[in-house]
């Protein structure tokens, strides 16, 4: 059995997409669709089912995923023991606060994988690298940019608060709100801003660093917070979402780097939205 084929028919499961399992292998998708059909000919089964939004895996495809990433993580360690070990160049990459583990940890397992030969280092963006994941906002002026994610910030509420049951927040329900602030946050700067102009004010319960501390105090009823509503955070199920009309919070994540090469080549293939 090809393992070749055996690896595009593990991207395709775990991105239930062809398009997506491309991307992942840095193919073109008709390699992956060939590769699949040689696949479901060689064991005579269906293993996936196609739809508008990407594929469904059958009940063949489930038995037949675990077998599969046994035997290509058993050949991958086959091949990795008799590799010779070798210097292999560095890459250090600034990594801002706040992105969320999750989509990190899936970025940077997509990097290392397309680049086995880059020692790859995660430092500060503050410290010298060679490129940088950050908000737009940490952008220097000699830096190129390359966008990644952009994201609304929301109130995040205690499910217990009252203000848990309206649909939106306006401004005038935040007078001496119980708050969590978060620093630093060019989002919470405007919220102060366009409160002070109104002559209200919120109340400090905490002062933290960490969106994880932030979501453990929201939780606890300590108080709200105002927080980038990506996935992770808003898994939270027992912590309420809201946005704030009259202000517009958001924030760009982007690839930041001053000089191209093949390595950000790879790192913006890996960023770039499907």
């Amino acid at each position: 059995m090809d393992l070749k084929a055996l690896n595009y028919f593990i991207a395709v499961y775990e991105n239930e997409s062809f398009s997506g399992a491309a991307k992942h292998c840095f193919i073109a998708q008709p390699s992956i669709s060939s590769a699949i059909a040689q696949l479901e000919q060689e064991l005579n089964v269906a293993l996936f089912i196609r739809h508008a939004r990407g594929v469904k895996p059958t009940l063949d495809s489930e038995k037949l995923y675990p077998l599969a990433k046994q035997l290509v993580g058993q050949a991958n360690a086959i091949s990795a023991s008799f590799k010779q070990n070798t210097d292999k160049p560095e890459f250090h990459l600034g990594v801002t606060k706040g992105l969320g583990v999750k989509r990190m940890s899936a970025l940077l397992k997509e990097f290392t994988n397309a680049e086995p030969d880059i020692a790859l280092t995660l430092v500060s963006p503050e410290e010298a690298c060679d490129a940088r994941i950050i908000t737009k906002e940490e952008l220097q002026p000699d830096e190129h940019f390359h966008p990644i994610w952009q994201e609304d910030y929301l109130l995040a509420i205690p499910e217990s608060h009252p203000l848990s049951l309206e649909k939106h927040i306006s401004l005038s329900k935040l007078e001496q709100l119980p708050m969590i602030k978060r620093s630093p946050c060019q989002a919470w700067q405007k919220l102060e801003e366009a409160l002070t102009l109104k002559g209200m004010s919120l109340d400090i319960r905490a002062q933290i660093q960490t969106i994880d501390y932030a979501l453990g105090l929201v939780s606890a009823g300590v108080g709200c917070a105002l927080l980038p509503a990506y996935q992770e955070v808003l898994e939270h199920k027992d912590i309420r979402f809201k946005s704030i009309t009259e202000l517009q919070l958001n924030r760009e994540i982007v690839l930041a780097y001053r000089t191209s090469s093949p390595v950000i080549g790879t790192l913006k293939i890996i960023t770039t939205p499907i």
